[in-house]
Parts: C-alpha cells; sequence; structure tokens
C-alpha cells in the first residue's frame, strides 16, 4: 500500500489515486479538513473524534472538555459526511477525566482510546453488525480551534475556572498573565486553589514567597509552576527567589505605552 502524502485531500490527483485503489471503506483521524463530497463518493469512510458526539463538535473538543468542566469525555467513531461531525455514530469508548490532567495528558490517552475504538468499529463493520445511529440534534454543542490568546487569563474569574484554564490550554498555548512592573508574560502551567480569602483586587499578589499566591474573582490560587517570558518552565518558589515581586503587586494584561507610535516603519504610523 502506498504512502501518500497530499497537500489536500481535494486534490483531484490524489483523489484519482485513492479512487484506483478500490478501498472497501476510508478511516480518517486528526485531519483537520473538511472533505468534500467527490473524495467521499470514493468509498464510505468514517470519521475518529476525540469526544462523546455530538458534544462537541469541532476542532478543539479534548481542550474543550476540560475548559467546561466535563467529568466524562471519549472517543467517537463516526460516518463522515459534508456537515462538520455530524455523521452517524458506529462506536464510543467512554473514559472519565482526571481532576488535576490536562489537556496533553487526556490527549495522549484518547489517542490509545480512539485506536482502540477505530479496529472495534472496522470490525464491527466488516462483520455486518454495525448500527448508524443518528446524533441528537438537541444534544449537539460545538468548539473552535484554539487561537495563541485563549489562554489570556481574566483574574475576577473564579478559582475553578481559572484552575480549568491551566490544565485546558497545558501544553499550548498555556494560561498567561504578565507582570504589571515591566509587561513580561508568565505562562502559568500548574497551580491549585489557595486556602485565603481574596484579595482587594483580583490579580493582586497575596505572597511572594515561599508560596506565589494571586486573588482571584472568588479566592485566591497558588502557582505552582510556571515560566517567565525567555526563561525556561520551573517552579514558582524558585522564580521567586530571583525575581524582585512585593505582595501588593498586580498581575494582568500588559502596561499600555502611551507614547505615540512615531517609527514610520512601524505597522500604523
Amino acid at each position: 500500500m502506498p504512502l501518500l502524502r497530499p497537500a489536500s485531500a481535494r486534490d483531484a490527483d490524489f483523489q484519482a489515486t485513492v479512487r484506483a485503489l478500490a478501498p472497501d471503506l476510508m478511516l480518517v483521524v486528526s485531519y483537520g479538513e473538511l472533505l468534500d463530497q467527490a473524495f467521499l463518493d470514493i468509498a464510505p469512510a468514517l470519521n475518529v473524534h476525540g469526544s462523546l458526539l455530538p458534544r462537541h463538535r469541532g476542532a478543539s473538543p479534548i481542550q474543550t472538555a476540560i475548559l467546561e468542566g466535563d467529568r466524562e469525555t471519549g472517543v467517537s467513531v463516526q460516518r463522515i459526511v459534508l456537515a462538520l461531525d455530524a455523521g452517524d455514530l458506529v462506536h464510543e469508548k467512554r473514559t472519565q477525566i482526571g481532576p488535576d490532567e490536562t489537556s496533553g495528558q487526556l490527549f495522549e490517552r484518547l489517542a490509545e482510546l480512539g485506536a482502540e475504538a477505530a479496529l472495534e468499529a472496522l470490525e464491527l463493520v466488516d462483520a455486518g453488525t454495525a448500527t448508524y445511529t443518528p446524533q441528537d440534534p438537541a444534544l449537539v454543542t460545538h468548539c473552535r480551534k484554539i487561537k495563541k490568546d485563549a489562554g489570556r487569563i481574566d483574574w475576577s474569574r473564579p478559582s475553578a475556572e481559572l484552575l480549568r484554564l491551566v490544565r485546558g490550554l497545558s501544553p499550548w498555548p498555556s494560561a498567561q498573565t504578565h507582570l504589571q512592573t515591566d509587561g513580561r508574560s508568565l505562562k502559568i502551567h500548574r497551580a491549585r486553589p489557595a486556602e485565603l480569602p481574596a484579595g482587594p483586587t483580583p490579580g493582586a499578589v497575596l505572597e511572594a514567597g515561599p508560596r506565589f499566591v494571586v486573588a482571584t474573582g472568588d479566592g485566591a490560587l497558588e502557582l505552582l509552576d510556571v515560566q517567565l517570558q525567555g526563561k525556561r518552565a520551573m517552579a514558582a518558589a524558585d522564580l521567586l527567589r530571583g525575581l524582585r515581586l512585593e505582595p501588593g503587586e498586580r498581575l494582568g494584561d500588559p502596561p499600555h505605552d502611551p507614547r505615540p507610535n512615531t517609527d514610520p516603519n512601524r505597522e500604523g504610523a
């Protein structure tokens, strides 16, 4: 069987090559392009999706499951149709989401679970015992592609929501904030609830050694593993040993530069 690496599954030459193979069934896994009708006309096609459809149709089901506080997720094998992730369900496998599990860790587990589900679905199809169950339109939810700025932390949000942000966007793009003193970004790779009442202002540093504790909208978080712009990831306690940060200082959006843009080579000049 040849290894094909098309730039797009819509490419006519690629489709002709696949058609010449006369496949009985096609299996798609982690492919980020909508397939056109010409490709789907070649043979029936199944897709392995990283959620319990119809929940979390779209590009970021694993991250979204954590961001929204789902306790359970899994993988679904569905028949591919032109509408995104809307085909009939053939098979699924379920799993619990760990309370501290990150999207990176969950992705690794679902990759293995997806391989098992795919093989089981193919066996059902081959044996002629597969059933095709339409998705319930009343249960449909959608998720979008994660963008680089999705990790921006709004410290006024509840602690539980911010913890899900940290877990859901690990390892990429990471939950991020900024030091107000110099504007450097600070990625937060791991955190936990802190046993302190909320400070007067969300984002205020409540402790700056040995613990790194920051006020949230309804309490506080202890930052455990962090990464300052230009530095490697490290324990928050190690960062604080070399960082002049005092209780009462704030974390948040980068400071606004009030100076006018006088460089004619810069955008907007």
